[in-house]
Formats: C-alpha cells, structure tokens, sequence
C-alpha cells in the first residue's frame, strides 16, 4: 500500500481527494492536514510515502513548505494548483523546487473522475520515482559548433512527462540561439504550458512559446504544445508547420507524445532527431518507433538520470532507441545527429 499524505486548507478538497484514492486498491490514505503545521506533524508521526500539496494556503504558502520539506526531509510530493495563470506560475516554481509532479483542481475543464485517474497514477509514479538532485554542469561544446542553418530544414521532437519540466530545462537552455527547429509535447495540465513555455523562454537563448496552428517552425524556435491539445506536424513544400487540435486521448494524455512523434514521422522522416526523456507510461515508443523506421534519428534519456524511467523504457524495449545518454549530454547528442 502507498501511504498518502493530502494537505489542502479546503475541507471539501480534502473529502474529495481522500474518497477517491480510498477507491485505488494500492494506495491508502493516511492522514489529511489543512495546513503545513499540521502537516508538518503529521509527516514526522505517519512516514508518508507520497504527500500532495495545495499551494495557496493560510499561515505558509505551499512554495515555502516544500522548500523546508526537500530541505529538511524529502519525499515525493505532487503539488495540485488552481487552473489559472497564477496557479500555473507556482506550479512551475513547485517543480523546480522540487516537486516531482503537477495536477490541477476539479473544476469546469476537468473533471472529479479525470482528477482521480490522474491523481492515482501520478502518486504510483511519484513513489518509485528519483527525487531529482542539483545536475552537475557537463562539459559542452555548444558554443564552439559551426551554424546549424542548412539547406534542409531540421526538425527536433522531443517528449517527457514525470521530471521533465526540469529535465526540458536542461536540454534547452544548452541549445545555441540557432539551434534546430524544436517542437515539445510535456504531459501538463491546460494552462500550465503557457506559464511553462514563458519560464523557460526567460532562460534559453532560443525562443521558446506555447504553439498555436500554423506556427512556421524555424531554427531558433522551441514550440510547446499546449495542455489539453494534440500538436502535429505539418509541411507544405519546404515549410514547416503545426497544428493544435483537438482529439481523443492516448495513454490517457492530450497532448500525447505518440501523435506528435507519428506526424514528424510522417513529414519529416530522415530529416528529424526524436528524444524521449524522463516520464511515466508508454506514451511515445511506438509513435519513436515509426520514426525511427521513417530513418529519423533517436535519442532516449538513460535510467540513472530520469526521475521515472518509464516512458525512456518503453521506448527501448520496442527497439525505438538508437542511443542512450545521461541528460547532462542530451542536447550535444541531439546537435551531433543532425
């Protein structure tokens, strides 16, 4: 049984969270608190295994709390926000603090059930998971490469979910300013990308921005596609393009990295390097797979580095790997394929 700590100030946030993860065989709710001093108590009394945590909270924020907590006495922590712009700015400063995850609230745009699915499978992930440790600098020659602008456009497309907020970060703010054409699906909530996509644009020295259908790809841009859409890739003659749409989910996400990864398969065949870094699930071996038989490059993030070594697992026991590396190396790998 995974022991489950729900901190939230909403009495009803609580009922609710706690009678949908008593319906989970595996997971057992073992306290609740309305606050971080409660919480803190109640940590120290009960040894959870995975703790989710409201952010907006009386008498300590959950931002201050998690910092204490992964300073003091880490453990996996999925932090649950409000689905608005300032619930996604705090999530994303919650993963960099050290959450392993991110989900929103019930509410219009998702449901009690969805919530619950959810929920239960990010704290299946989060209890097997890596707490993630400050990654050493690695050596790079990223500076000293020539121009990556060539006749034939590049495409590079890259998928992640547990841990890859951070793990992307890493990857793209090594990118040169002229680096490939990129496009990102990230398994997040609707909103949360755009507060995503601007946090790390503040970081990189490409541009980096949520998609919106029919953005022209170009080196030196980073698209991410937004939460709750498909992205896919799109080409007219020479040009490059995407589109966001709507769509059933696959392996119970939209976006999804296998109809990112089947459409640059489709488009863009040899003249695409795809990356699958850390995440749970399957999402994004068999769409790497038609990749790689389309002759595109393939690139997975190794085990040791990935916080869930789910999504980079499947995808190399279908055989759609071609290389492995640390994620300190990812993005010279990506550069040295193109």
């Amino acid at each position: 049984m995974i022991k489950v700590l729900i901190v939230d100030d909403s009495a009803l946030v609580r009922k609710v969270f706690a009678e949908e993860l008593a319906r989970d065989p595996l997971i057992q709710v073992i306290g609740t608190a309305p606050d971080p001093y409660v919480a803190r108590d109640k940590i120290v009394q009960l040894s959870p295994d995975v703790l989710t945590l409201d952010v907006e909270m009386p008498r300590m924020d959950g931002l201050t709390f998690l910092r204490k907590l992964m300073k003091y006495h880490p453990l996996p922590v999925i932090v649950v926000s409000s689905l608005t712009p300032k619930g996604g700015d705090m999530a994303m400063e919650a993963l960099e603090i050290g959450a392993v995850d991110v989900m929103c609230k019930p509410g219009e745009a998702y449901t009690v059930g969805e919530m619950s699915r959810d929920l239960c499978q990010k704290i299946k992930a989060a209890v097997n998971s890596r707490l993630r440790q400050p990654m050493p600098v690695a050596e790079s020659s990223v500076q000293a490469r020539p121009p990556l602008l060539r006749t034939t456009l590049k495409i590079v497309a890259i998928g992640a979910s547990t841990g890859g907020t951070e793990a992307l970060k890493e990857v793209l703010t090594r990118y040169p300013a002229n680096a490939p054409a990129t496009v990102v699906v990230q398994h997040m909530p609707q909103a949360f990308t755009k507060a995503f996509a601007e946090r790390l644009n503040g970081l990189c020295a490409v541009e980096v921005r949520e998609a919106v259908s029919g953005d022209t790809l170009r080196p030196g841009l980073v698209l991410i596609a937004p939460g709750n859409m498909h992205m896919v890739l799109q080409r007219s003659g020479a040009v490059y393009s995407v589109a966001v749409k709507d769509g059933p989910r696959v392996h119970h996400q939209r976006p999804a990295v296998d109809v990112l990864f089947r459409s640059v398969a489709r488009h863009a065949g040899p003249n695409a390097v795809g990356v699958i870094l850390t995440g749970m699930g399957a999402d994004g071996a068999e769409g790497m797979l038609e990749m790689k038989q389309a002759g595109a490059r393939t690139l997975a993030q190794d085990e040791a580095t990935c916080v869930v070594y789910g999504m980079p697992k499947e995808a190399v026991a279908v055989g759609a790997v071609e290389r492995v590396a640390p994620l300190p190396r990812i993005t010279d790998e990506i550069l040295t394929m193109l």
